[in-house]
């Protein structure tokens, strides 16, 4: 098999390129990967030379050009099905897929107002009413998914595409105190503490680049 190569920005401060990264590493699929760092006022043109959209991330797999995090995770699932990105149970299969779906396209206000900064200092910002409204259904998913599989994660003991799906979240939340909920804050600590987080953060806290719009 052709090797995957997936291309990823800043892991200081790409979201969307954590996704996939963290799915990958942590179900245990072998990848390498390259980072290209947004250094750029409109990003960084070696984007295009790797990815029709001039973003990232972007997974190569010989000829094959995956884009867009949520379509990397179901490409590399079907790679590798006994990799268990995604949980075995049909229903939560539909619930994770769900839930990934609506991270993917809903909670503008909180990802505006807090961009993800793995290096950030911990301190609380001045939030408008909608960025709480995000917080507070981010958490009910949370508390509903966990009350159901048991957690630690969302769909139980395996850490699954869903919860790379929100780790961004997880960073936001931690790094501008969003919450205080102790089952919250407890996901939040089995997401930090799994070994591909403690991984990325490591890399992203060695990183050399300042991005100023991101620093919120």
């Amino acid at each position: 098999m052709d090797k995957l190569v997936l291309y990823v920005g800043n892991k200081n401060y790409s979201s969307w390129s954590l996704r996939p990264w963290l799915a990958l590493e942590a179900c245990g699929v072998p990848f390498e990967d390259v980072v290209i760092p947004f250094d750029f006022p409109a990003g960084n043109p070696r984007f295009r030379e790797i990815s029709p959209t001039g973003r990232v991330p972007v997974l190569h797999h010989g000829d094959v050009r995956v884009w867009e995090s949520l379509a990397i995770i179901e490409y590399v699932a079907e790679l590798f099905p006994e990799a268990g990105l995604w949980p075995e149970n049909r229903e939560d299969r539909a619930r994770a897929r769900s839930y990934s779906m609506e991270m993917l396209s809903g909670f503008r206000a909180l990802r505006g107002a807090c961009p993800m900064n793995i290096r950030r200092p911990r301190r609380a910002i001045a939030l408008p009413d909608d960025v709480q409204s995000d917080v507070a259904r981010i958490e009910e998913i949370w508390r509903e998914s966990i009350a159901r599989s048991g957690g630690p994660f969302l769909f139980g003991r395996r850490f699954s595409a869903a919860d790379a799906m929100f780790a961004p979240v997880v960073n936001r939340f931690d790094v501008y105190e969003l919450v205080t909920d102790p089952a919250t804050l407890a996901y939040m600590d089995a997401v930090k503490t799994h070994p591909a987080f403690r991984k990325w953060e490591e890399a992203a806290r060695a990183e050399p680049w300042i991005v100023p719009e991101d620093e919120a």
